[in-house]
């Protein structure tokens, strides 16, 4: 039934990629840097279960504003929980479209001050470099206060923009099987079909929603 239900989420995905209109690789820029609600909720509907996500835009506005823009046009559908290392992250945020995502890790946004701590149960993009925060999001599975100040190519800190206020024990039950096998450059060529053959039993989220209002 998982199988069944992940490959029609994916010809799903597949149509909506190819449509001449699709915000995720034709963005208006007008509504990509439209600034989100200053507080929202994101129910997160996965293979495990639910989770809810408060986000806050005084942490990291220009985190929350891409965040926003990619649940809103439903780029987080689908997506494999592809590094989960058990006590410290559960990370995902490749469509498995290599079109798509291509064009993502190109979109990185300025960085920005740690205003957040990285506590349990926080949500962060993953980086890679100064101005690479895209796409890719990880929750912290415990107090990972190392990654608030760590340094890497002259960037200091990851900074979170939310938290998992209900289903973090969903969260932490998300398949650790593969912990960081899925290599990423194979992902971004291969896609999906890559996932499927050799991590078939990935954890992955089915649609996400946002519930505005939040406070």
């Amino acid at each position: 039934m998982k199988l069944r239900a992940l490959v029609l989420l994916f010809i799903s995905l597949i149509f909506y990629a190819c449509s001449g209109n699709n915000p995720l690789l034709k963005p208006d820029t007008k509504e990509l840097n439209k600034h989100a609600p200053n507080n929202f909720h994101v129910v997160f509907h996965t293979t495990k279960g639910d989770f809810t996500v408060d986000v806050s835009r005084k942490y990291s506005p220009l985190g929350v504003d891409r965040f926003y823009y990619l649940v809103k046009n439903h780029y987080y559908d689908g997506n494999r929980f592809f590094r989960v290392v058990p006590n410290f992250v559960v990370q995902w945020g490749m469509i498995g479209i290599p079109e798509v995502d291509k064009f993502w890790e190109k979109m990185g946004i300025k960085d920005e001050p740690v205003r957040l701590s990285n506590t349990k149960g926080t949500i962060a993009f993953a980086r890679g470099g100064p101005n690479t925060r895209s796409n890719q999001l990880f929750i912290n599975l415990k107090y990972n206060a190392r990654l608030d100040t760590s340094g890497y190519m002259n960037v200091k800190g990851f900074p979170a923009f939310g938290k998992v206020i209900k289903g973090m024990d969903v969260v932490e039950s998300i398949n650790p099987e593969y912990v960081q096998k899925p290599n990423q450059d194979s992902i971004m060529v291969k896609g999906n079909s890559y996932l499927n053959k050799n991590f078939p039993n990935l954890d992955y989220i089915i649609s996400t929603k946002i519930v505005t209002g939040s406070k």
